[in-house]
């Protein structure tokens, strides 16, 4: 998985710039902005890319239907196959793709993740998009846009603006996942593509 997040429970030394009450706040902005460019999301389908941005597809499901009383529908797209950096890096093992049962045909899909960055992972959500059906419409939603694309991919939908040095690493942590809710920036390393 890319996106700059370790494995470990430790926690991540660096500047947190968001907090749990933040990211909170940013799904809640998220939600309202999803709800009015898709007229309601009576169409919606959010699928998470893993590790994170599965969880946060499942908190804007929760946002959407708390504000529109609609259920919707909630999913996620493992990417491993698709990514153009499998000879590069080590074997991964391989994630769970769920898509819900009406499928994706003609709905709009709302790709959910953490954090986009050179855009590789958007690019393979894409392709894997593209093997299960045939979408109305594409969007993406991301809690942390870091810049430095490589790929001319946008998000629709941004829960916070970060510039970074290239060197920098943007840690996200959820609760579901690591105990917690944070987004710290780390500066040094070798950041992830």
């Amino acid at each position: 998985m890319p996106d700059d997040v370790p494995e470990t429970g430790r926690r991540p030394a660096g500047k947190q710039v968001l907090g749990p009450e933040e990211i909170r706040r940013a799904l809640t902005r998220i939600g309202h902005e999803i709800l009015e460019r898709t007229e309601g999301a009576a169409d919606v389908v959010l699928l998470g890319i893993p590790t994170r941005g599965v969880p946060l597809a499942r908190r804007l499901a929760r946002r959407l239907t708390e504000t529109e009383g609609v259920s919707i529908p909630v999913g996620s797209l493992d990417i491993t196959l698709y990514r153009d950096d499998l000879r590069l890096r080590p074997a991964r093992t391989l994630g769970h793709t769920e898509v819900p049962p009406a499928g994706i045909d003609g709905r709009i899909v709302v790709l959910v993740d953490d954090v986009l960055f050179s855009g590789r992972t958007v690019r393979a959500a894409l392709d894997a998009l593209g093997d299960l059906g045939r979408p109305r419409a594409v969007q993406l939603a991301v809690l942390v846009d870091r810049g430095h694309r490589e790929l001319p991919i946008r998000p629709d939908y941004v829960g916070k603006n970060l510039p970074t040095a290239t060197r920098e690493e943007v840690r996200v942590r959820l609760t579901e996942v690591d105990g917690e809710d944070s987004v710290t920036l780390v500066a040094g390393g070798q950041a992830a593509r």
